[in-house]
């Protein structure tokens, strides 16, 4: 137990020591870069001597980052903003960045986080997707000096993992509010009479069956409890022929309306929606540019703001690991765009009057799913 005490005060100790000396080296950046500061010319020659004649990689390491992609980067709007929030903040502090994709086989993940770490040569792991932070946490046991930043996590935690949680549930519930909406109004000229929507789906998941899917039928039946969900699993995240053909089944059936969540295979939903002139929902980015008239509102996430944000802290010495924090609509990295030209060109104000009142309710704490549940 003793020598256990030692350890954990010995890492705390050196976790401390490279947060200092983040904060001292961008308080030398900036001086730099100030004519009314001129020690920050000295400060930072020292800094650079310091780095030269330490032996310790970690300490090098905690002037680089790495964004290590769950997939791939390109078509991946989420994994973009975190990438994009990421070099946005690194800038600022002249740190290095460097962007890894794990590809598609969610097996090697684990192999490959833990690579990454074994190499020593990054202050902090960025990664985002729900899979991600059971993967950190266990990477981290084998590497308790690493530090890992999870956004879009699953609410574990443990070691030195930073863990950041978006309120799914909030954001399923916004855009079911709106396609309860839309499947009920007389004012669509493609909606229908069944009070039928239709949902697919990449796969099955944890967060999907306890956060999106009921938060999605909730925001459906606050607007009428006699709409019905009709939803489809795809089975992966890149087959759009085959979720043109599921979206077809479903507007067969009575849908006017699909939300998809199904990665680049939704390119083969709104092919369908387009063929049957009905209308599809997106999630996490905003996706009415894909189709203006089609693709008729988003519920978003505000990850690139997120990522920006926490690996600031974590430059600052501030990010506190270990821990799993959720955030919503009130701290404002849920949201559902109200302003833009497509919503409203191609959605009747009396439902954008409808929902801009949801939103603000929602953002003020009017509004709770809470008090919906009870």
């Amino acid at each position: 137990m003793r020598n256990r005490i030692i350890i954990s005060g010995l890492i705390a100790k050196r976790t401390r020591g490279k947060q200092r000396f983040r904060k001292t080296k961008l308080r030398a950046v900036k001086a730099l870069h100030s004519r009314t500061e001129p020690w920050g010319m000295i400060l930072f020659i020292a800094l650079a001597a310091l780095l030269t004649s330490c032996g310790d990689r970690a300490v090098d390491a905690a002037e680089s980052i790495a964004v290590f992609v769950p997939g791939v980067l390109e078509g991946s709007p989420t994994y973009e903003m975190m990438d994009s929030g990421v070099r946005k903040a690194a800038a600022a502090a002249d740190i290095e960045v460097k962007t890894i994709e794990g590809g598609f086989d969610q097996a090697s993940w684990g192999n490959q986080l833990m690579v990454l770490a074994s190499e020593q040569r990054y202050g902090l792991i960025v990664t985002s997707n729900p899979a991600m932070t059971e993967i950190s946490v266990v990477t981290a046991a084998s590497f308790p000096n690493q530090e890992f930043l999870v956004l879009d996590g699953s609410g574990l935690t443990g070691g030195t993992v930073a863990d950041l949680v978006y309120d799914h549930r909030e954001q399923a519930f916004l855009i079911g509010y709106f396609a309860g909406l839309i499947t009920t109004s007389d004012e669509m000229e493609d909606s229908n009479k069944d009070l039928k929507v239709g949902m697919i789906i990449g796969q099955e998941y944890p967060q999907m069956m306890r956060e999106i899917l009921p938060g999605f039928e909730i925001g459906l039946h606050t607007v009428n409890p006699d709409i019905r969900l009709d939803y489809r699993v795809l089975g992966n995240w890149y087959d759009a022929k085959k979720a043109g053909e599921l979206a077809t089944g479903l507007y067969a059936d009575g849908s006017d309306v699909i939300l998809t969540i199904a990665g680049s295979a939704n390119q083969g939903v709104i092919a369908a929606a387009k063929e049957n002139s009905t209308y599809v929902l997106w999630f996490n980015t905003e996706g009415s540019e894909f189709a203006p008239g089609t693709v008729l509102a988003s519920a978003i996430i505000r990850q690139e703001e997120a990522a920006e944000k926490w690996v600031r802290l974590w430059i600052d010495g501030d990010l506190i690991t270990g821990e799993s924090r959720r955030v919503g609509i009130t701290e404002g990295y849920i949201d559902f765009p109200l302003d833009g030209k497509l919503f409203r060109k191609h959605v009747p104000k009396s439902i954008r009057d409808e929902m801009e009142d949801t939103v603000s309710r929602m953002k003020s704490g009017a509004l709770s799913l809470r008090s919906l549940d009870s």
